[in-house]
């Protein structure tokens, strides 16, 4: 065994307690997230981890099969510390609080032999920052899953389908239509088309901010999809700039219907259905004087 093994070995305990001391002295630890008793735990059991990888002689390569246990502990931790709301900082300084509390050991144990204790610290210095480094780049991967899912709750909440009359859906579109968001748009519209078998489907786009070459092309995707289900399509929302963005992209949407106002889609949706609203006489209340 190694010198700085044998240091981590001999002196876990004191190690922990300084670690310990380090982490919850730090004015941001979030002890909202994280409770103490569960904070000794992983820090106990990544010290433990990081003893028996560095027995085996090899201090450096943190990426060889001893270290398997080490990085499988960061890596936990890491991503539930993204999915749980900590910072990258915060998750960083878990491993750079254990580098401070080695060192204050290594500075206590070696204090007389100023050779050894540099030699010491370089190797464990070098040896955090490499698991400071495994660290993030779990972290990174955590809060791009979290991302990702976010990403996929909103397209999925911002594009409902409602069931307007029998026979007609609406689907309003809020935000930018991206190739991923028009996969939803599509499956989603599809699938409730099939469900109710309705004839007509409504797309309003009064919520998109603006209207380049791809969002129309996404349009079109979206509307030769309806009607190989037998449907026919409407899209509503056209503003003046963006017709005029349409024209001057030289961009054809002459086959297929649309509409200024989500309104006029449903006025013209229900005379394609045969279905007739008139305005009747305002209720003004009962008459008591028979």
């Amino acid at each position: 065994m190694n010198n700085t093994a044998q240091l981590l070995q001999n002196n876990k305990k004191k190690i922990l307690e300084n670690w310990m001391q380090n982490q919850l002295a730090d004015e941001a630890l979030r002890d909202d997230l994280i409770s103490n008793e569960e904070l000794r735990r992983q820090s106990d059991e990544l010290l433990n981890g990081l003893a028996t990888a560095t027995a085996s002689g090899n201090v450096e390569n943190t990426y060889a099969p001893e270290y398997e246990t080490v990085t499988e502990i960061l890596s936990d931790i890491s991503i539930t510390r993204a999915r749980q709301g900590f910072t990258p900082r915060e998750t960083g300084m878990y491993v750079l609080s254990l580098k401070q509390a080695i060192n204050q050991v290594l500075e206590e144990k070696l204090s007389d032999q100023p050779e050894q204790l540099y030699k010491e610290l370089s190797i464990i210095n070098k040896l955090l920052d490499n698991l400071s480094m495994i660290t993030f780049d779990t972290y990174i991967k955590g809060r791009e899953e979290v991302i990702l899912r976010q990403n996929d709750e909103i397209n999925e909440i911002s594009t409902p389908v409602i069931r307007v009359w029998e026979g007609i859906l609406a689907l309003p579109i809020i935000g930018t239509l991206d190739s991923a968001r028009t996969q939803v748009v599509m499956e989603n519209l599809l699938l409730e088309i099939v469900n109710t078998g309705s004839s007509i489907a409504i797309l309003d786009i009064s919520g998109v901010p603006a209207v380049d070459s791809l969002v129309a092309q996404h349009l079109i995707k979206t509307v030769s999809a309806t009607r190989l289900m037998g449907a026919e399509c409407i899209i509503s929302g056209i503003r003046a700039e963006i017709a005029q963005t349409i024209v001057h992209l030289g961009i054809d949407l002459s086959n297929i219907k649309t509409k200024a106002t989500l309104a006029n889609a449903l006025q013209l949706a229900f005379s394609m259905r045969g279905v007739e609203v008139k305005k009747t006489a305002r209720y003004t209340g009962l008459n008591l004087n028979k």
